[in-house]
């Protein structure tokens, strides 16, 4: 099949999926209608916050000192907010990875799927804190533990998504390839692939906050290099200082926020075609 019959069948494809959107003159995150129910929002959590912490400073500290805290160990939190990073970017990444090469290979052979998925849902459902502890005998006291539960976590969800989206083909568009005697290479680079982008995206919306789950717990559960945010987390409520769990806390949440913001940056880059959004699996 020629180059130029496949780009141009795949060009006309995806302009049959392009719709017309209205242009706006002010986006649409800019307006104060999408910024006013969350400010009403976090108003309203911060002022019941403070009057739990007012009434019982032993369960939970005032917002000011977990500020205070924040500012007078900036360097403290700054380093284990990059060990805790670097757990994440290593380990996510490499569960990301495998889960779509495994998926790509489950898409393509059933006989895979039939023979691999039994095993992987073993270990899925097997609580992450049970294996972590195996992982540190196993590889030692470093951050490899921490980077394989952290990749561990996050790979259910991108196979199972990224399957779905490999299978989930247009059979008209794929009747056309095959009339066109279009490879196995062929069909996946130019329609499996780009179709099931949305589903990828919707299991990274599941699978980048699990990450930092992952990374935390591992932090947990993990003996050996006292490094990171839920290492910080661990130490500081063992010591009742509760200014400093609370900020270690509010940083892991930052964290996962910043890598939805992210994320939804680049979906907007990548799916520029696509207006809606994929149900996540998993």
């Amino acid at each position: 099949m020629s180059e130029m019959t496949i780009r141009d069948t795949t060009a006309t494809l995806a302009t049959a999926r392009l719709r017309e959107t209205p242009r706006r003159g002010i986006p649409s995150w800019l307006r104060w209608g999408a910024w006013l129910p969350t400010l009403i929002t976090f108003a309203i959590a911060a002022t019941l916050w403070q009057l739990v912490a007012w009434t019982n400073p032993y369960v939970l500290p005032a917002l000011q000192d977990i500020g205070a805290s924040l500012a007078g160990d900036a360097g403290m939190y700054w380093s284990n907010f990059l060990v805790t990073l670097l757990e994440v970017v290593v380990g996510a990444s490499a569960g990301i990875l495998a889960g779509f090469l495994l998926a790509v290979v489950m898409a393509e052979f059933q006989i895979i799927e039939k023979a691999v998925m039994p095993l992987v849902i073993i270990v899925m459902v097997t609580p992450i804190v049970a294996i972590a502890p195996a992982l540190v005998v196993a590889f030692g006291f470093g951050m490899v533990p921490k980077f394989i539960v952290t990749g561990l976590v996050v790979f259910f969800p991108m196979l199972v998504n990224s399957l779905a989206g490999l299978r989930d083909v247009d059979q008209r568009a794929l009747d056309v390839f095959t009339t066109l005697h279009a490879s196995r290479w062929e069909i996946f680079r130019e329609l499996r692939l780009p179709g099931s982008m949305p589903y990828m995206f919707a299991g990274l919306r599941i699978a980048l906050p699990l990450a930092v789950v992952g990374a935390a717990v591992a932090e947990f559960v993990a003996a050996g290099q006292q490094a990171g945010l839920g290492s910080l987390v661990t130490t500081s409520a063992a010591q009742a200082n509760l200014p400093v769990t609370w900020a270690s806390i509010a940083l892991l949440c930052l964290l996962g926020v910043l890598l939805i913001v992210l994320l939804a940056v680049v979906r907007k880059r990548v799916l520029w075609w696509s207006d809606g959004e994929v149900t996540a699996k998993g």
